[in-house]
């Protein structure tokens, strides 16, 4: 997606095809990092909740304190790529996701849950200004005509980061809940052991920070490789008038729902999994079935790429909104394997929403489209808001029965794929 009001890239006319190609594998991996590190969280979720004896509500915190980035530096972002450039942006970003990475040290001697919600925080913010640059730089780096394939191919490095990253994360961070339950020590020994456990966190974090810190020095070196030019930044009340359009603002709500629905059944899924009535895993095991919920996506931007061809995307946004219902209805009457693998398959239905929504939203708008992508971007603080929401309702009727929390919200997607079933006709705005 593109933002207005941030320097103008060009492919061509200044950018040489070699750098477009360097530039491509730049974004790609922008992509894969930001999706796979934004993953990790559904593996810090259940460690944390057991070190510090939290219940869903207070766990959920770390995706608010992630996702809340969202809402205040998508737009401060926007303002940095226009005085900077994308490529000085980018660096920016990394770097400021590897000091959220090294934040997690001094959380984990200060053994404080504040101070990690903290470190998150800042991871957070590296990875919006990461991505306020990358959705629109994939655009630019090539042919229009290209455009859309780009995009699905970038996407794809992200579901490839979101599948690998909790496999990997749940062998390092999650194997020792399976052997120690923290409830059970005493308050020397369950502090002694949160220290040595929290280890575990900052061990993993700094090799991220580590691999964070080489790519941010290559796009560094690579960042005269871009030819941009200075725009001017449109105000907060230009943004705004876009809410007033009933197509786009119905839109951009269930972008906040999706991410929110798709955040917070991702957030529980270890401990679900875990839970006797389901399919009774160890932490560990449970943790490297994430990888089927993300990875589903992955499969599911594929044969969902090929339907938008065939069928009205509205009318495909429903069915895969109904589908996801049905299946949290499945997993929530039912028990054992029928139940943990039909949460586990609602992944395989998100793959499609949210650049279905996107391009519904944004469909007749035509040169403004690009200013509604940075609200869009907003919306996306829906993963710091359902994700508590939800985990309130988990500690009051259970794991099972808070499903309803995301099915509500994929009931009001639904409801847009029926409304928006329809091409928009273009307007001036």
């Amino acid at each position: 997606m593109v933002n207005p009001g941030v320097q103008q890239a060009s492919a061509g006319g200044g950018t040489a095809e070699s750098s477009v190609r360097t530039l491509r594998l730049f974004v790609f991996a922008l992509f894969f990092i930001f999706g796979g590190i934004t993953s990790l969280n559904d593996v810090i979720i259940p460690k944390l909740k057991a070190l510090f004896t939290l219940n869903y509500a207070q766990a959920m915190l770390v995706q608010f304190a992630f996702f809340i980035a969202y809402f205040l530096i998508s737009i401060p972002a926007a303002a940095v790529v226009a005085r900077i450039g994308y490529m000085r942006t980018a660096a920016l970003g990394l770097m400021t996701m590897t000091a959220g990475c090294l934040l997690f040290i001094p959380a984990s001697s200060s053994g404080l849950f504040m101070a990690f919600l903290g470190a998150i925080f800042v991871l957070g913010s590296g990875i919006t200004i990461v991505q306020v640059v990358a959705n629109p730089l994939i655009s630019m780096l090539g042919r229009p005509q290209t455009v859309h394939s780009r995009l699905t191919f970038a996407q794809a490095f992200n579901s490839l980061g979101t599948t690998i990253f909790p496999y990997v994360g749940s062998i390092l961070i999650l194997g020792s809940l399976s052997q120690v339950d923290p409830s059970t020590l005493s308050g020397v020994a369950r502090a002694l052991f949160r220290t040595q456990e929290t280890q575990v966190i900052v061990h993993t974090y700094l090799g991220l920070a580590t691999a964070l810190t080489v790519i941010a020095a290559l796009v560094w070196l690579a960042r005269k490789k871009l030819v941009e030019s200075p725009s001017e930044m449109p105000t907060l009340e230009h943004y705004l008038s876009l809410l007033k359009l009933p197509r786009f603002s119905y839109g951009t709500l269930c972008i906040f729902l999706y991410v929110g629905g798709e955040v917070a059944i991702g957030s529980v899924i270890v401990n679900y999994l875990m839970q006797s009535s389901v399919l009774g895993l160890g932490a560990e095991e449970a943790g490297k079935h994430v990888p089927f919920y993300w990875g589903g996506a992955m499969v599911g931007r594929f044969v969902g790429s090929y339907l938008l061809r065939i069928f009205s995307p509205g009318k495909v946004l429903a069915c895969a909104a109904t589908a996801v219902i049905t299946l949290l209805l499945i997993s929530a009457n039912t028990a054992g394997a029928v139940s943990g693998w039909s949460l586990l398959a609602v992944g395989l239905f998100n793959s499609i929403m949210f650049p279905t929504i996107f391009a519904l939203a944004c469909e007749g708008l035509g040169p403004r489209a690009a200013e509604a992508s940075g609200i869009i971007c907003v919306s996306i603080v829906g993963g710091a808001v359902v994700p508590p929401i939800a985990g309130l309702m988990d500690d009051l009727t259970g794991l099972k029965a808070a499903l309803i929390v995301p099915a509500i919200c994929y009931a009001v997607i639904c409801g847009f794929g029926i409304y928006a079933r329809r091409p928009a006709a273009y307007a001036e705005h």
